[in-house]
């Protein structure tokens, strides 16, 4: 497939905005400009309430509906979304790449009618109408369904893609096993990956979310998931979701890199600032993968991208627009390079994006209905996080009503827990409870391979093999010995399709010992036994305000600038109480003092460290913004995983700043973000059972200097 250059693309220029007025039950309703009025017609989220984007009341929402009913396509087509400079920018620019003769067809449409249409036609008239749609009309008839809405005609349309196995036939359901390790530890992979296919698990993908980015590492990781598939012959593919760059470092070295991975946003600076990514870069990616590839014979797609409501608003760059239509711009992104795989992580971020199960739900079906319609295989992941109301029920709801519409695939991450990225998403129990619900089968590569091991039999139910995780073993030695490597696991007993009971009580106990650990607070007597640290507060006056609202956690409050001053230092050390105060508590009496003693050898000038108890990763950028000091290393409790020790988990952030203008236009090049001020690298999983944390305090030292020597960080540092 040939990618059309940007400058090619026609978008209408854009004109001042319209005032939208309508009248409802005898008041009346003004909405100034489209992305007010797509902000009004939406659900009330969190994401949007906090952006002040949200309609009041229901009549508003429902006024701004019958508005937007009566919008032509063409309208929406000449009102092109434009960021904070009043531009045009790359993302919405590739959503105007469209099947033109199709929206010449269809431009008179309103959105009432097309929704009508919808309705009544089917699958395949769907998609070609689809093909002649940007983003912004999508996310527009989207605000018009409801739940069953949003059911039916998405379970109409049916987004086939091909690598070594076919996703997205109908009557299959795939998953993509997610074997993360804390410290990324081999024989922990090994032993999730056997476990995940010995539930029938990884038709769609063997894919890893590494814990350190690096080439190194990444390469490493890549070989040995290319081993396992290779002994077993399992028809599968193989990932490591680490940064696009790191990925095309490795394919330059050979490295398999079955399928690129990338995580994508629906505006160019929340893409670029935040996710160190251009639309060039994309496009660099996609034509290395079609030359080079391992599939690039055997796959029509070989692209995997990763997207969920909320990353715009939560970075501070969404410009205005809502949530439900950023994530289409994604979908409208991601069309351009015709991937084999979209996976959906609404409500991976939080409840400053998602507060509850209704909001969680609401969100996913929109977006499975959205990335349907724009041509996408959709692979959903409704996940949590502990510090927010949502729960594995309102989960499994939604994997309920998402397999109804007929998603792709889930997620399998191990009983449901990421010990690594510390949330929760679907298991390959789930994968295969709503197979059985829903008589569904996994892709007929795999499920052909599955019935040789016994796993499955042919009508897709459990086999004499389903869940024996030694059937990949040598010896029962070797699965012991694997087994060590995952202390955080909680058993492998089943009870039909599901855990035991007894393995379920484990996991739901240590869950909700996690979730404690969200609401813990800062033990200020032990850091100023510590050291002189200097309590600096954040805009975030209450533990709630600082877990619902993290952008105020990112800032000073006006009542402390007076207590840090502009000092100039090497480095400055910042413990804040992020999402587990607790792990703070527990790690910074052993991490502190081998950390300060290394940068103190090391003859480094060392700013007066810092306490701030609501303190989020971007108080950072404040606090060295403020300061001039060079490197910030900001202590931080992580959101707690899913484990009673893994909810002590600390990370530091090394918060580097490009003071003077080399080193700025350096990382600018790099990164392909001209307004860049800092970069960071990122040492997580600092506790008992991850890093230990006297030893992670040398990490952290050797980290520093290499920062500090070859003034940069992140991505930079590690691959430039």
């Amino acid at each position: 497939m040939r990618l059309i250059s940007l400058d090619q693309i026609d978008v209408p220029t854009p004109t001042p905005e319209s005032v939208y007025t309508q009248s409802l039950l005898g008041e009346t309703y003004t909405f100034n400009g489209l992305k007010t009025l797509l902000a009004h017609a939406d659900y009330s989220k969190a994401g949007d309430r906090h952006a002040q984007l949200t309609a009041k009341t229901e009549k508003n929402r429902e006024a701004a509906r019958t508005l937007l009913s009566n919008l032509t396509l063409e309208h929406i087509y000449q009102n092109p979304l434009t960021d904070g400079r009043g531009q045009i920018d790359s993302v919405m620019r590739v959503n105007y790449s469209i099947d033109i003769n199709k929206y010449q067809e269809i431009k008179q449409f309103t959105l009432g009618q097309l929704k009508n249409v919808f309705l009544k036609e089917d699958g395949v008239e769907i998609l070609k109408i689809g093909r002649g749609l940007t983003g912004v009309m999508v996310a527009a008839v989207t605000k018009l369904l409801d739940v069953h809405e949003l059911i039916y005609i998405a379970q109409k349309i049916e987004c086939r893609s091909q690598a070594r196995t076919l996703l997205g036939a109908r009557g299959t359901l795939s998953s993509r096993l997610q074997p993360n390790h804390p410290s990324d530890d081999l024989d922990g992979i090994t032993f999730l990956v056997y476990y995940g296919l010995s539930l029938a698990s990884g038709d769609a993908l063997l894919g890893v979310n590494p814990a350190i980015d690096s080439v190194d590492n990444v390469s490493k990781i890549l070989l040995h998931l290319d081993g396992i598939r290779k002994r077993f012959n399992v028809p599968t593919q193989i990932c490591v979701l680490s940064h696009i760059k790191t990925q095309l470092a490795c394919l330059d070295k050979k490295i398999p890199v079955e399928i690129m991975f990338q995580s994508l946003a629906g505006t160019e600076s929340a893409l670029t600032a935040e996710f160190d990514v251009t639309v060039s870069l994309l496009d660099e990616a996609y034509e290395k993968m079609a030359a080079l590839g391992p599939l690039k014979d055997k796959a029509r797609q070989f692209m995997y991208f990763e997207t969920g409501q909320g990353s715009e608003f939560t970075y501070g760059k969404h410009h205005g627009i809502d949530m439900t239509t950023a994530e289409a711009l994604c979908y409208g992104l991601a069309r351009r390079y015709d991937p084999f795989m979209v996976n959906n992580v609404t409500g991976f971020i939080g409840p400053e994006t998602h507060l509850d199960n209704q909001e969680m739900i609401l969100s996913n079906l929109q977006d499975h209905f959205m990335g349907k319609l724009l041509g996408l295989p959709m692979g959903m992941a409704p996940c949590f996080t502990l510090h927010s109301n949502i729960t594995l029920e309102g989960q499994q709801m939604a994997t309920q009503l998402l397999t109804a519409a007929g998603a792709n695939y889930y997620m399998d991450v191990g009983l449901n827990t990421d010990r690594m990225l510390a949330y929760f998403d679907t298991s390959s129990h789930d994968d295969q409870t709503l197979r059985e619900i829903y008589k569904k089968l996994p892709t007929a590569e795999f499920h052909q391979w599955a019935m040789k091991l016994g796993i499955l039999k042919e009508d897709g139910s459990r086999g004499a093999q389903w869940g024996n995780t030694r059937l990949f073993c040598k010896s029962e030695e070797e699965y012991q010995e694997l087994l060590k490597a995952v202390p955080f696991f909680f058993g492998v007993e089943t009870a039909g399709s599901r855990p035991s009971e007894k393995v379920t009580r484990e996991v739901r106990s240590h869950h909700s010992i996690a979730r404690e650990a969200v609401y813990s607070e800062v033990d200020v007597e032990l850091l100023k036994r510590l050291d002189h640290f200097i309590e600096v507060e954040s805009q975030a006056k209450t533990l709630l305000q600082h877990l619902n609202s993290p952008s105020l956690g990112g800032l000073i409050s006006s009542e402390a600038r007076g207590k840090i001053k502009d000092s100039h230092n090497q480095v400055r050390v910042v413990v804040a109480g992020g999402l587990s105060a607790a792990a703070v508590n527990y790690n910074i009496e052993e991490l502190y003092p081998v950390l300060k003693d290394g940068l103190v050898a090391h003859g480094l000038k060392l700013g007066q460290p810092i306490l701030s108890k609501y303190g989020r990763v971007k108080l950072a950028e404040a606090i060295a913004s403020q300061t001039s000091d060079e490197l910030i290393i900001l202590l931080i409790g992580e959101r707690p995983g899913g484990e009673a020790e893994a909810s002590r988990s600390l990370s530091a952030y090394l918060a580097f700043q490009l003071l003077d203008e080399n080193t700025r236009r350096l990382a600018a090049s790099f990164s392909g973000n001209e307004e860049i001020k800092f970069e960071y690298s990122v040492i997580s999983n600092i506790y008992s059972k991850g890093i230990p944390p006297m030893e992670a305090g040398s990490v952290i030292v050797e980290k520093v200097l290499q920062t500090l020597k070859f003034k940069a960080a992140g991505n930079r540092l590690e691959n430039g």
